[in-house]
């Protein structure tokens, strides 16, 4: 590897600090503790910027002439590197224009442009920004700040594995690297391997923007047609030359995730620190987790870079949706009871003190109902067990914790008409959200009435709001309301919804013309 030792000498002379900090490599202890494997977190996302990009955009910049400097600097980003090159130009008084991909989340575009620079939208991914660029530096000779090929801002990157090296002396069994354009798994791996080459240096993409696993296999840098955009921070097309040179040659292995495993990765961090990685902030992380999975991995030392916190707000409720279920602490089943008066009690009950987070139910089949159940779980074992444990006590179910249908869209539609109940009444009641609190309210019921519709979705607030329907013929009407009488007293408030426009129009029996 005699003609990569040039990084070496760029990498230990980079002046990242004039504007980067060392950040600090954290233990997760608690992840530690759930995978038992000392997990150590470079925190990257402490920079000021909040992003590893800093480094690599004013190592390069630093390096311009005072003629560069005056005739502005262009750079093309998905939103990290435009902010650290923004920050640079600032530092170093030149004006900066960043052409960024339309779906760059707000939080980063608002803050390129509090940073003074200019922003251009244009294209879909970092490749589409790209093009854009080209035509701008055509126009009006600015100079081109790459964000990952170059070697100074690959040696920028690489200052982040000179930092783990001398925060960490002892044995280090891997350090996990998220890739997109490859600068940052470049320069790390090329530091770490030439010093340090029994550590493992491995990197991570997500599935659906695996350029550089692709390129390695090919033999060559691939261009995708389409990438993923969940994970921003790492949507490339193509990698660059000389980082996929790199990172061929130094790279242990490039595993893929799921985005799943994503967002179970950003709750781990957020644990740990209390901090909300972005997506390709958190994805070394979920790498490393199925990595140590996989090979059954018990303490060793692993380091995973936390590249970045520039999450956008609006993405945060669909990352704690799937959160959960990416780090199989959450199943989603599917589970079959007889349509018949108590049989929902009875399923309840079976389900003894585990907790729900998800319990959907609509009549549909006067013989037989199908529940859409979610359920707190730690790990693949336990799912085995709760499926198991359903049948010995007489119920038909299966998982589907991993079915991309049922966790984007059935969930949210479970519902529908039941034209063959034709007393239902239908109301809201506000449950406390404490352990046994709905077997206490289904007991309150007598087994008097047959649940016809149940929606309930824990969103971690004090009470939990359900939907519920029953059947309630003429002659139970008394009982019923003699029922809603107990539940109030315990507690359980409530809203009739019955006549409700929205249940008569998506959810009651009577026709459209009815309700019109």
């Amino acid at each position: 590897m005699q003609k990569y030792r040039d990084y070496l000498n760029r990498i230990l002379l980079s002046r990242v600090y004039d504007v980067a900090v060392e950040t600090p490599l954290e233990k997760a202890r608690s992840l530690s503790r759930t995978i038992g494997n000392t997990v150590l977190l470079k925190r990257e996302d402490l920079q000021p910027v909040f992003s590893f990009k800093i480094r690599g955009a004013y190592n390069k910049m630093a390096k311009l002439s005072k003629d560069e400097l005056q005739r502005g600097v262009i750079a093309a980003s998905a939103g990290n590197h435009a902010q650290g090159v923004a920050l640079s130009a600032k530092k170093l008084a030149c004006e900066a224009t960043i052409v960024m991909p339309v779906t760059t989340p707000a939080i980063k575009i608002n803050s390129v442009r509090r940073l003074g620079g200019q922003v251009v939208l244009s294209g879909e991914s970092f490749s589409d920004a790209a093009k854009k660029t080209q035509e701008l530096i055509r126009q009006t000779g600015a100079i081109f700040i790459p964000p990952f090929e170059d070697p100074d801002v690959i040696a920028g990157q690489g200052t982040i594995g000179m930092e783990i090296l001398r925060q960490h002396p002892d044995p280090l069994y891997a350090v996990f690297v998220p890739i997109g354009g490859g600068g940052l798994a470049a320069g790390v791996a090329c530091y770490i391997k030439m010093l340090r080459p029994d550590i493992k240096v491995i990197g991570v993409e997500p599935c659906d923007s695996d350029a550089m696993r692709r390129s390695i296999e090919a033999g060559y840098p691939v261009t995708m047609t389409d990438v993923g955009l969940f994970a921003d921070g790492v949507a490339v097309k193509q990698v660059g030359e000389e980082t996929f040179a790199i990172c061929r040659d130094f790279l242990d292995e490039i595993i893929t995730v799921e985005t799943d495993a994503i967002c179970g990765a950003i709750k781990d961090i957020f644990e740990d620190t209390r901090i909300v990685a972005e997506p390709a902030g958190a994805l070394s992380l979920a790498g490393l987790k199925a990595y140590a999975h996989k090979h059954n991995l018990k303490d060793q030392a692993l380091v995973a870079i936390v590249s970045g916190a520039n999450m956008n707000f609006d993405r945060l409720a669909y990352v704690v949706d799937r959160s959960e279920l990416g780090a199989e602490r959450e199943a989603l089943l599917a589970v079959s009871i007889p349509e018949e008066i108590g049989s929902f009690r009875h399923f309840v009950a079976a389900l003894s003190n585990r907790s729900i987070t998800e319990l959907c139910v609509r009549s549909a089949d006067p013989v037989m109902g199908r529940v859409l159940l979610g359920i707190k779980v730690q790990g693949r074992n336990d799912i085995a067990e709760v499926l198991a444990d359903l049948k010995d006590k007489g119920f038909s179910a299966s998982d589907l914790s991993g079915n991309e249908l049922a966790k984007l869209h059935v969930r949210h539609l479970v519902g529908g008409n039941a034209p063959h109940i034709e007393h239902e009444r239908i109301l809201r009641f506000t449950f406390p959200e404490r352990p046994g609190a709905l077997l206490n309210f289904i007991d309150a019921m007598r087994s008097e009435f047959n649940i016809t519709l149940f929606q309930y979705r824990y969103h971690g607030a004090d009470f939990g709001r359900v939907l519920m329907g029953f059947d309630v013929p003429e002659a139970k009407q008394p009982a019923f309301e003699d029922f809603l009488n107990r539940v109030a007293s315990m507690g359980y408030t409530h809203i009739e919804e019955t006549d409700n426009p929205a249940y008569k129009l998506f959810l009651g029996w009577h026709n459209n013309s009815q309700n019109a």
